[in-house]
C-alpha cells in the first residue's frame, strides 16, 4: 500500500480538525488548504450526520486534499461498540480516505490504547488487511497520556508495526523540559529501529518536540489552523509549521510552496 502519506519526501503539513456536518468538514478542508495544508486529518467522531458511505463519499470527494481519517470512541461515537467503529472504518476506506486510524486497543479498550489480548490482536490484523484491500493505508495509534521510557515506546511501536500498520503513531506526555528532551532522543531511536514511518507526539511540555520532531523522522506535521478553537493546540499552527519546515527542508515537488514564484 503506497498512498500520499507514504510518498512524501518531506513531512507534509496536515490540518487536524473536527466538525459536525459534511459541509463543515468540506469548508474546513478548504480553509486549511488556503493556509498551506497539504492534507487534512478529519476527526469523524464529531460528525452528527449518518456515518454512511454516502456521507463519507460526499466529504472525501469534495475535500480536495488527501484525508487522514480517525473514528475514535469519543464525542458522537459514545455508545457505539468497537465492531461498529471498525465497520465504519471500512466504509471510510471504501469511500476514499487515504489513511485510516486504527486504535491500538480496538476490540479491547485498554489504558494506554495498546491491547495485548490475542483475540483482539487477530481482529486488528484482519481489519488492517481489509482496509488495505479497500485501497487505504493504515495508521495505528496509541494515546498513552503518560511519559514513557524509550524501551516502552519502542515496544508499542514494534507491536503496531507487527500488526500491519503502515504508519505507527504514539502520543505521550512530557511534564518538563528534561522529559521533552528524552522524547527527542526517543524520536531518533524510532527513526533508527522502525521499518515503517512513524508519528511520535507529546502533549504538555512539547513545543520543541512538536516542531522539531518531523525534522528528526516523524512523518508529518499535525497542525491546526490559526482560528481553530478545538482541538486545543499542543499542535503548531499551519503557518508556524510551514515556516519551520520550508526553511529547514529542501522543498520537494509535493508541496504547494515549491510552485510559488521566488
Amino acid at each position: 500500500m503506497n498512498t500520499y502519506f507514504q510518498q512524501c519526501t518531506a513531512p507534509p503539513l496536515v490540518d487536524m480538525f473536527a466538525a459536525d456536518t459534511a459541509d463543515a468538514l468540506f469548508r474546513g478542508a478548504q480553509a486549511g488548504a488556503r493556509l498551506g495544508a497539504e492534507a487534512c486529518c478529519m476527526l469523524l467522531a464529531s460528525l452528527t450526520e449518518p456515518h454512511t458511505p454516502a456521507t463519507y463519499r460526499q466529504i472525501f470527494s469534495r475535500a480536495g486534499l488527501p484525508v487522514y481519517a480517525t473514528n475514535y470512541r469519543d464525542h458522537q461515537n459514545e455508545g457505539k461498540d468497537d465492531p461498529t467503529l471498525a465497520g465504519e472504518l471500512v466504509a471510510i476506506a471504501e469511500s476514499g480516505a487515504a489513511l485510516c486510524d486504527v486504535m491500538g486497543d480496538l476490540f479491547d479498550p485498554t489504558p494506554g490504547e495498546m491491547t495485548e489480548h490475542p483475540a483482539a490482536i487477530r481482529q486488528q490484523i484482519a481489519l488492517i488487511a481489509q482496509l488495505h484491500r479497500c485501497g487505504a493505508s493504515v495508521l495505528m495509534s496509541s494515546h498513552v497520556k503518560a511519559h514513557l521510557t524509550a524501551d516502552r515506546v519502542l515496544r508499542i511501536a514494534l507491536n503496531q508495526q507487527n500488526r500491519g500498520a503502515d504508519i505507527v503513531k504514539i502520543v505521550v506526555t512530557a511534564q518538563s523540559m528534561a522529559e521533552q528532551l528524552e522524547n527527542l532522543a526517543i524520536t531518533e531511536r524510532l527513526r533508527a529501529e522502525l521499518s515503517v514511518p512513524f508519528l511520535f507526539l507529546s502533549n504538555g511540555v512539547s513545543a520543541i518536540h512538536r516542531r522539531v520532531g518531523p525534522m528528526m523522522g516523524c512523518c508529518m506535521y499535525l497542525c491546526v489552523r490559526d482560528d481553530t478553537a478545538w482541538p486545543k493546540p499542543d499542535q503548531p499552527s499551519l503557518r508556524a509549521a510551514r515556516a519551520i519546515r520550508d526553511n529547514w527542508w529542501i522543498i520537494p515537488e509535493n508541496t504547494a510552496a515549491n510552485k510559488e514564484e521566488p
